[in-house]
């Protein structure tokens, strides 16, 4: 079996190099759609709503594209410098602009095309909770953005 997840592991890496935003794109779209289809059980839904796995499309779409080319400048803008001060400044930068930028689009899209709801009212929940996310991303996603820098290749 290890055989197994080490030679799945040497093809994604493969297909990385080869085809980074394909391959990231594609990724992401899976755990997107995925990790929805986790939460809809863990929720008690008893049947999988199609519309919800829309997020499939989101992460292929967007998400990874997006964070595929954010690293591609992050590398660009901090060229050449390592180390965790280095890290600690990639983390402040993505944290105030990629990380604001992002919520807010999910938040769109999300009450947009998987809820289906009316522009207005996805405004209107959009400025009521937006803060409270934002605020509630900055406590976790930090720590991932951290790991992501220091320890992931790109």
């Amino acid at each position: 079996m290890s055989e197994v997840v080490a030679m799945a592991g040497q093809a994604y890496m493969r297909q990385l190099q080869a085809h980074p935003l394909r391959t990231k794109a594609i990724t992401s779209g899976v755990l997107a759609g995925c990790s929805d289809a986790v939460a809809q059980k863990i929720s008690g839904v008893s049947k999988l709503q199609l519309r919800r796995l829309l997020l499939i499309l989101y992460g292929f779409a967007y998400a990874g594209p997006f964070g595929h080319f954010l690293h591609k400048l992050m590398d660009r803008v901090f060229k050449g410098k390592k180390g965790k001060e280095t890290t600690a400044k990639k983390v402040l930068v993505e944290q105030l602009t990629a990380s604001p930028w992002n919520n807010m689009m999910f938040m769109m899209y999300y009450g947009l095309v998987v809820e289906g709801r009316p522009f207005g009212q996805v405004k209107s929940k959009v400025k009521k909770d937006y803060a409270s996310v934002q605020l509630t991303a900055w406590k976790f996603w930090p720590v991932v953005s951290w790991i992501n820098y220091e320890y992931m290749p790109l």
